[in-house]
């Protein structure tokens, strides 16, 4: 049973279109003691930082449990900026801090008819074997709409250059994070949600010490 973390600036509806698509069970935890009842946990996200000031220090230390106990977590879009430990759109609001760095505002780039925010279609260049891309080639499509990226560290094992070169997708043990929506990337995205979900029935497994797990 995944767990659907609403703190009222996830996308959702789409999410969980995609995930019923994929044949998902998935549960909104409204209470952080609810997320001990996930197998896996998912933070999606649009819009300001300053949203997830809603998810506090229960929140934070609920699902840093989940996380350090093994359960797996995706972070999308501001979901996956919130893993980091803070963002300049939002200076006092804190991150999960789960991996180390900053979010910066992305600067654009006039020349080039760059413009802030990064809104659309844009190429994911790997950085490395990733269980989130398995299937995928370097240099797939999906769609971003931000105004703000992640550092490349690293966790980070695919980037995209929209004048700044950021980090796209992160990973790292049992924590996901991709800075586009894949409920919104066609083939490519709903693949990246099922590479998940698959890596998250592989962890559960390995957690119930089922033999050749």
């Amino acid at each position: 049973m995944i767990g659907l973390v609403d703190y009222g600036a996830g996308n959702l509806t789409s999410v969980r279109k995609a995930l019923t698509a994929l044949g998902a069970d998935f549960i909104t935890p409204e209470r952080p003691e609810d997320c001990a009842r996930a197998a896996a946990l998912i933070v999606p996200g649009v819009g300001n930082f300053a949203a997830t000031a809603a998810l506090d220090a229960e929140w934070r230390d609920a699902i840093g449990s989940a996380v350090r106990s093994g359960v797996p977590l995706f972070g999308i879009c501001v979901g996956m900026q919130w893993l980091f430990e803070g963002s300049d759109e939002a200076p006092d609001v804190p991150g999960l801090g789960i991996i180390p760095g900053r979010i910066a505002r992305l600067q654009g780039n006039a020349d080039q008819r760059l413009k802030v925010p990064h809104v659309g279609w844009n190429a994911l260049e790997f950085r490395g074997d990733a269980r989130l891309l398995r299937g995928l080639p370097s240099g797939s499509q999906v769609y971003f709409t931000h105004s703000y990226g992640a550092p490349v560290t690293p966790e980070c094992v695919a980037a995209t250059t929209h004048a700044n070169t950021f980090s796209s997708v992160v990973e790292r043990d049992n924590v996901y994070g991709v800075q586009f929506h894949p409920e919104k990337s066609g083939d490519a995205g709903l693949r990246i949600l099922r590479n998940f979900l698959e890596a998250s029935e592989e962890t559960s497994l390995k957690r119930s010490g089922i033999p050749g797990c």
